[in-house]
């Protein structure tokens, strides 16, 4: 019976909007780590079958199916194919949902997925200015274009979160974060990035030391007057590329690579798209399910940070492990490089496991649309 294995994961540092990696062209970004994924593993990219790599804002220098722009650049065969997925912040999670599928169904023996963003160059919502994404039919439906800081807002007042909590939050995930970066945790999942003016960016950007919840009190509240959501309590704009090596068992065996850990079990979730940020509740609890694992069987969980009420709602209502939740930081420490967080996210998580021994890991993010992906790893 065929199954889909990661075999090795790696990542760009996350750059700061306007950070160290600004001036990298995001066809470059991935490149750089696809051809650190290859290096990583011994592999020859001919045997790559496809990759499939997210990206959010396919306009300008992310358009023209960046995947196999990538590729080419990387100076891989020409042979190797590419194809670019748009699950919004969810994107490269859904490339390793489709590398998958694939790999199980018997359409590819070996596959990268990942994904990348370059906010700086090409700013969130570029692929829709001066558009109506929405079109007459959906307004008829719900009234309303959605606004994710007015969701995170919503979900803020349906679970009565204080604007102290939201921030001690993002304080915390600051310090997760630096202990993490600090300790060398991150260090085996990074490919530094050497920018065209010889630069070497090798460390996250975004991790804001010393941080308190005094100095995050004082943000102003962009999405409501009266309300809790800053910048200080939500993810960072950011650049960053990371990719995964896949492919099954048996084809494992027989090209010498060791894999890290199996896709147990992958589902999607959809609900409200006004609030939009909780649908990761209901794509746990259908992982839980079609796992037939426990909440309390897995020892480590990733709950994108696009805001802070979506971790601490879905933390009040799946009743984890608080200490195992986002261990090693999250997007508002981290960054939230929109295509790329998915797969950068997994990268981290992979690592944790392998480095601490942890048998289940799961990952879920809020996307557009009120949807969210959720991914249960078993270690190997």
């Amino acid at each position: 019976m065929r199954d889909a294995v990661i075999v090795e994961a790696v990542r760009t540092p996350v750059g700061k909007r306007n950070g160290g990696l600004s001036g990298v062209h995001p066809v470059d970004l991935s490149a750089h780590v696809l051809n650190a994924l290859a290096e990583r593993a011994g592999l020859d990219p001919a045997g790559v079958d496809d990759v499939i790599w997210g990206c959010v804002s396919q306009v300008g220098e992310q358009t023209m199916d960046i995947a196999r722009t990538s590729v080419l650049a990387a100076g891989w065969p020409e042979t190797v194919t590419g194809v670019t997925v748009d699950r919004q912040c969810g994107s490269s999670q859904q490339s390793v949902h489709f590398a998958a599928a694939g790999l199980v169904a018997g359409q590819y023996d070996v596959v990268v997925a990942g994904g990348v963003e370059s906010m700086s160059r090409v700013p969130m919502g570029a692929s829709s200015a001066g558009a109506d994404p929405m079109g007459p039919r959906f307004m008829e439906r719900y009234g309303v274009a959605p606004n994710q800081g007015i969701g995170a807002e919503m979900i803020a007042e349906r679970w009565g979160f204080s604007r102290q909590q939201l921030d001690e939050f993002s304080v915390g995930s600051h310090e997760k974060a630096a202990a993490a970066q600090d300790e060398g945790r991150f260090d085996a999942q990074i490919a530094p990035v050497t920018t065209p003016d010889g630069t070497v960016v090798s460390r996250d950007e975004g991790i804001r030391r010393g941080s308190t919840v005094e100095t995050l009190g004082g943000l102003k509240t962009p999405f409501k007057a009266d309300g809790v959501i800053s910048a200080g309590n939500a993810s960072q704009i950011s650049d960053g590329a990371a990719a995964l090596l896949m492919t099954t068992s048996e084809k494992a065996a027989e090209l010498g690579l060791r894999p890290i850990a199996r896709v147990h079990t992958a589902v999607l979730a959809g609900a409200d798209p006004v609030i939009m940020l909780t649908a990761p509740i209901p794509a746990t609890q259908k992982a839980l399910a079609k796992s037939g694992l426990s909440i309390d069987e897995i020892g480590a969980f990733e709950v994108n940070e696009a805001f802070a009420p979506v971790p601490l709602a879905w933390l009040a209502e799946m009743g984890a492990d608080t200490k195992a939740l986002n261990p090693n930081g999250g997007a508002i420490a981290l960054g939230h490089p929109l295509g790329g967080s998915g797969a950068r996210i997994m990268t981290t998580l992979v690592h944790h496991m392998r480095d601490n021994g942890i048998r289940y890991g799961l990952q879920t993010m809020c996307e557009g649309g009120g949807q969210a992906n959720a991914t249960i790893l078993e270690l190997l």
